[in-house]
């Protein structure tokens, strides 16, 4: 199974060894690729509607993999048991060095990834019932990140890795998230990622050198109207270009 660059980006956040949760799985890509590479040992691929779940399961009998990946129709978590597995993957809805290994939850990695940052915070948030026995969450959100990152900080996880990928034009973050202890995140770590920053991630640099210049536009553009929406908006782009400035100050070579 080949997987697009986002994809494989995101299946190697994984800890191996594990029973992965794919929650939207569409075509069931990412399973079937971890347990080709014998990265994990089973998967629990979910999914909210029936044609993308059907496919899945028409992929899973292609590569003949049915006894290793069970389907289940579900919104978001709901379907997943608590009190039977190991570890959660999220991405979309990655790796990180910290391994916890569980044994009372059906799942060790809960993935979500190809998704709103909104609906994937929803997800998390109605998971409660099964999610304090998962070992790490995979999540690759594809807007608004920054309340997912906000969600994990409250919640009680700390994120020990990030990447971000340019594919077909678009970048990709990506996370990983475990329980532990409560991190106090800056603004610029909020938008764009704090291991990112650490890392000084040269497509992140790219990416934000890309948003300045588009928002630095709109400021020069929006500075000539008087209008009370045009002084709102402004005041906002201004907010976020400070965020850019902070995000940028973290890197050493400009």
């Amino acid at each position: 199974m080949q997987l697009s660059k986002r994809l494989s980006a995101v299946a190697e956040f994984v800890t191996p060894g594990g029973c992965l949760v794919d929650v939207g799985t569409d075509h069931g890509y990412v399973p079937i690729a971890l347990l080709e590479q014998k990265k994990i040992s089973s998967a629990i691929a979910m999914d909210v509607n029936r044609g993308p779940l059907e496919r899945a399961r028409e992929h899973i009998a292609q590569y003949n993999m049915g006894d290793y990946i069970e389907t289940r129709l579900s919104d978001g978590l709901h379907a997943l048991r608590a009190g039977e597995g190991d570890s959660l993957l999220i991405a979309g809805m990655g790796g990180g060095l910290t391994v916890r290994i569980l044994s009372e939850g059906e799942a060790d990695t809960v993935l979500i990834a190809g998704m709103g940052g909104m609906l994937m915070k929803r997800i998390l948030e109605g998971g409660g019932h099964c999610l304090s026995s998962v070992g790490e969450l995979i999540l690759q959100p594809q807007s608004e990140i920054h309340l997912v990152r906000k969600f994990l900080a409250e919640h009680g996880y700390q994120i020990t890795d990030e990447d971000i990928v340019l594919e077909d034009g678009k970048y990709y973050p990506i996370l990983r998230a475990v329980p532990g202890e409560k991190e106090n995140l800056k603004a610029e770590e909020l938008f764009y990622g704090p291991r990112l920053l650490e890392k000084e991630n040269p497509v992140l640099r790219e990416y934000l050198l890309k948003q300045q210049e588009q928002n630095q536009t709109l400021i020069r553009q929006l500075s000539d109207h008087s209008s009370e929406k045009a002084a709102q908006r402004l005041w906002e782009l201004k907010e976020k270009e400070a965020v850019l400035e902070s995000a940028l100050a973290r890197f050493h070579t400009m």
